[in-house]
């Protein structure tokens, strides 16, 4: 990995996204690189705020609930390795290993598909990782960059949303505390205000309640933002009214 790889995981090492061998690497160079690890403490920081933010404390019943359900939770029986046979017919004995054959050349066959499949899907989960620890990065950067503007405003049901806002990077991030699900099938969509046109800003978890989302594409010159419930998978353009609309807090 390059130097110049190395300085833009500060993000991904703050939040604890990276791979022990990676960790170490960029300890090394955090050791010897003053900016990145003034930026790690910055991030780190930020990471901490938004974790008290979102801190929820369980109800007191909660234990009593988990220990009742243990004590009522069918457990699995001990696995006995079976004895051994000894004895029986040459012929069925025969059959019996024709049929064993058979069965793993089967099962080889099967498990050679399976391989193929499994090896794609690992392939697909690298890339749905990297395009994650790449949103938490950008995430973190927005969240600690030092021309971030925040602004919050209750939203309908008692939840309550926050904007945060970076010029400089020209992106926005949205925190949600307290919304409800969507209606099923339905998803919530953000949308960046341009003067009255609405512009997809990316979807938030369908199941609602807390959510932390990098927007979207870039801020321009929206001037604000909004919400909708669109269909599950969104939606190019408002198929319903907007449950809020909030203003970007000023430069």
């Amino acid at each position: 990995m390059t130097s110049a790889d190395l300085h833009t995981l500060t993000g991904a090492y703050a939040l604890h996204a990276l791979a022990p061998g990676e960790r170490a690497e960029f300890e090394r160079h955090l050791a010897a690189c003053p900016a990145c690890a003034q930026e790690v403490r910055e991030l780190t920081a930020t990471a901490a705020r938004l974790g008290q933010a979102v801190t929820v404390t369980p109800p007191p019943a909660l234990k009593e609930q988990v220990l009742r359900r243990i004590a009522t939770e069918r457990q699995e029986p001990p696995k006995v390795t079976p004895r051994p046979r000894t004895g029986g017919d040459g012929a069925r004995g025969r059959a019996l290993s024709r049929f064993a054959l058979a069965a793993c050349l089967a099962a080889a066959t099967a498990f050679g598909g399976v391989a193929v499949w499994q090896h794609q899907e690992a392939r697909d989960a690298q890339q749905r990782a990297r395009a994650s620890e790449q949103r938490s990065t950008e995430l973190a950067a927005v969240l600690a960059a030092p021309d971030a503007k925040v602004a919050t405003d209750r939203l309908p049901d008692g939840a309550t949303g926050t904007v945060v806002l970076s010029r400089d990077r020209d992106k926005a991030a949205f925190i949600a505390l307290g919304m409800p699900r969507p209606p099923h099938g339905k998803v919530y969509q953000l949308w960046y205000d341009d003067s009255g046109t609405m512009r997809s800003a990316g979807l938030m978890d369908a199941t609602g309640g807390t959510d932390t989302v990098l927007m979207a594409g870039r801020v321009g010159a929206a001037s604000g933002m909004g919400i909708t419930v669109e269909p599950m998978g969104g939606s190019a353009r408002p198929t319903s009214p907007p449950l809020a609309l909030m203003n970007f807090p000023a430069a």
